[in-house]
């Protein structure tokens, strides 16, 4: 069978350089349309640094998509619009604006490629974004206008893992009281729900619910109704929806910059103070390396965690803009400790999964009342900004962490306070950024960087960070090789260069230390890692890219005759080749081959591939368009996986592990029924040939060779 593999893998490889035999037919300036390429690429990276393909990442997607709605006219756009978009760095803002300025508003988009710093690349990331008109879009409105012009949509989502899971499969009494987790308490169904009322961008609100796998949705319909199970609950399980979220949010309203009463989430300066949303770190686009803060924005997602829930507003006079917020709401906590009369006394650990589906899950669900305040004043000119941001976090029970020798410096108490300042200022063709903070407990966090556009075709990227071991703060989003921003200091260089309309070299480097020990990482330590990407873009038809990644890190041994846990150099090389291709304005080819290396110490290395190949059929016009896959892949271990990005539901996503050896097939579906209503239907499947159990140990494991998984949505407009 590994020789049918290789078959396959050689068969891939020739069609990729069939893409690039016919991509040399045209050439153009400058493409007519484009997809979330950008954005793919960011998602995939992410996962891969955290090594999940679990993390939400739907408020990136719903944000991105809610832009696709409501182009941003850039004859009117402000700086902070600009930012939201993570695609244009300051000073490619700047010089955009300054244009406008100077020239007047444009007349069609194609003026963006006579600015300095819009090449191809850039124009096509922008265009599913914006849009070109003279109309100067005023937020003084009146409720009459609101209601007439703006617009509703509720949309419904349906999916479910087609195999059976052991999670699910029947059990007796006496089975479950031995083991009372090892089974869910509700189906295997996955419910969405969304309603949204939006104007241009100025006003939002909606309710927003949903019901993952395994979450009882129906009371009546709990599986287990034994007397002792019951007691286990206490009470906790509930009919309807197992999250719920809702907002109201008002922007640029006369002085009102923002105005938030709900859910919302809150970013500012480089993220080390007050940061409560998802942030991208290394990639290859160099400007997810300085963070866009946007101040308050609505929360209209699922993610249980990554979001405050309260009310904040931002007030601007002239070049002062004063933000204050406040959320109060209850999070999942492991418990540790309880009072006599049964009340919780202290927690040992904070859960972030937000699943609910076993007694212990529920048991642990809204257990402790977590309450952040704060705020923000920022003086902010054309070319400079700075601001002060202070934050105080609490939880209403003593959070006493489990501490080992790793963690012996992280958040384990009941309150701490964050303070710091942050400063972004242009001068020509430099943009200077960083941020100071320090928690209550004394630990200092510092982060500093430059864009540098040193010619139109060459340009710099330098970060410094110093994060001290006893840094503490649940609510920051630093640039940081860990997942925290403490316990590392490190120096990142990035460089792009374009020698011409049509190519790009980008590549960075980043060296970095753990002054104190991690997990799994028994003394100091430290790595680095470093990319090259090659991108040529010939075309409007036509996009590629090569791309060389290694990694380098340091964790125990994992020896069986080691006394005692030493160090060892961990390596990871990814090697990628992207193209994209249409074939007609209607049709695009996608495919891709990625291999992987990687090494732990002594330890043989592991070795692996990927290849897929899709097929895009947009509508152009007709109520009906498509998207599938096929992918072929091979690993020594789930060590040496790989992720890739599929084009899912709108609101969704999936970024799946590819590892083992099989291959892996999708298709969506999408269908205008009328101008008001959208049906998306998506089935895929992953096939593993040397696997007989998925997932083995847990709940979700089957027993079998696949794991298939439909999902339907719909969405009305009115």
């Amino acid at each position: 069978m590994k020789i049918l593999s290789k078959y396959y893998f050689n068969l891939f490889l020739t069609i990729l350089f069939v893409h690039l035999y016919i991509s040399a037919k045209s050439q153009d300036t400058l493409p007519s349309k484009s997809d979330d390429s950008n954005v793919q690429q960011l998602l995939e990276n992410a996962a891969e640094d955290n090594n999940s393909e679990d993390i939400d990442y739907s408020d990136i997607l719903e944000s991105l998509n809610n832009y696709k709605t409501h182009p941003i006219n850039l004859n009117n756009a402000k700086a902070e619009d600009l930012r939201q978009l993570r695609i244009l760095n300051d000073i490619q803002i700047n010089n955009l604006l300054t244009h406008i300025e100077k020239n007047g508003k444009l007349i069609t988009i194609y003026e963006l490629q006579g600015i300095s710093g819009f090449d191809l690349q850039t124009i096509y990331k922008l265009l599913p974004y914006i849009r070109v008109n003279n109309n100067f879009e005023s937020a003084h409105f009146s409720l009459k206008e609101m209601f007439r012009s703006g617009q509703n949509s509720t949309t419904f989502r349906y999916a479910r893992v087609i195999e059976p899971q052991i999670g699910f499969v029947p059990t007796d009494s006496s089975a479950l009281y031995k083991s009372p987790n090892s089974r869910y308490i509700g189906s295997p169904d996955k419910l969405y729900l969304k309603y949204r009322f939006t104007y241009a961008n100025n006003v939002s609100w909606g309710i927003t619910a949903e019901k993952d796998q395994g979450e009882l949705f129906f009371k009546n319909n709990q599986k287990f109704k034994y007397d002792w199970y019951n007691q286990s609950l206490k009470g906790n399980q509930k009919t309807g929806f197992d999250f719920y979220s809702a907002h109201v949010f008002l922007h640029n309203i006369k002085f009102i910059k923002a105005l938030a009463i709900g859910d919302y989430q809150v970013t500012f300066g480089q993220g080390l103070v007050a940061w409560s949303s998802f942030a991208f770190g290394k990639g290859a686009d160099l400007t997810s390396v300085k963070k866009s803060a946007t101040g308050i924005h609505p929360y209209a997602s699922v993610d249980e965690n990554k979001f405050m829930r309260g009310v904040a507003t931002t007030i601007g006079y002239k070049s002062f803009e004063a933000t204050a917020f406040f959320s109060r709401k209850h999070v999942d906590a492991n418990v540790s400790d309880t009072l006599e009369n049964g009340e919780i006394a202290a927690i040992s650990s904070l859960q972030t999964t937000g699943y609910h589906t076993t007694p212990s899950e529920i048991a642990d669900k809204h257990s402790i009342l977590q309450t952040i305040y704060g705020g923000n004043l920022s003086y902010k000119r054309k070319k400079f900004n700075a601001g002060i941001t202070a934050a105080n976090y609490e939880l209403n029970h003593e959070f006493n962490r489990s501490l080992s020798y790793y963690n012996k410096f992280e958040f384990s108490s009941k309150q701490n306070f964050n303070g710091g300042i942050n400063y972004n200022f242009l001068f020509r063709n430099f943009n200077f950024f960083g941020e100071a903070a320090m928690s209550q407990n004394g630990g200092k966090a510092f982060v500093n960087g430059a864009l540098i556009m040193l010619d139109t075709r060459l340009s710099l990227t330098i970060l410094h960070r110093y994060y001290e071991r006893n840094y503490q703060n649940l609510l920051s989003a630093g640039f940081a090789e860990s997942t925290t921003a403490s316990n590392e200091k490190g120096l990142y260089i990035g460089l792009v260069i374009k020698p011409n309309n049509v190519t790009t070299v980008t590549a960075f480097y980043d060296r970095f230390e753990f002054p104190w020990l991690k997990y799994q990482v028994n003394a100091p330590s430290h790595g680095n890692d470093y990319m090259v990407q090659f991108n040529y873009t010939p075309n409007k038809k036509t996009d590629m890219y090569i791309r060389i990644r290694q990694r380098n890190k340091e964790k125990n041994s994992t020896a069986a005759d080691a006394v005692i846990d030493f160090l060892v150099p961990t390596k990871q090389t990814n090697c990628r080749f992207d193209v994209v291709y249409s074939v007609l304005p209607a049709v695009k080819l996608k495919s891709r081959v990625e291999l992987i290396e990687y090494k732990l110490g002594d330890n043989k290395t592991q070795q692996g591939y990927l290849a897929y190949q899709d097929i895009i059929f947009s509508k152009l016009g007709k109520p009906f368009s498509f998207s599938m896959r096929y992918a072929l892949f091979e690993t020594d271990s789930y060590d040496s996986r790989l992720y890739a990005y599929e084009n899912d539901v709108p609101g969704s996503y999936s970024i799946p592990a590819y590892y083992y050896r099989g291959s892996r097939f999708y298709l969506m579906l999408d269908y205008n029924v009328t101008r008001s209503i959208e049906v998306w239907v998506r089935y895929s499947q992953t096939y593993y040939e040397n696997q007989n159990t998925i997932s083995a140990g847990s709940l979700t494991e089957i027993n079998g060779k696949t794991k298939s998984e439909i999902k339907a949505e719909i969405k009305f407009k009115f």
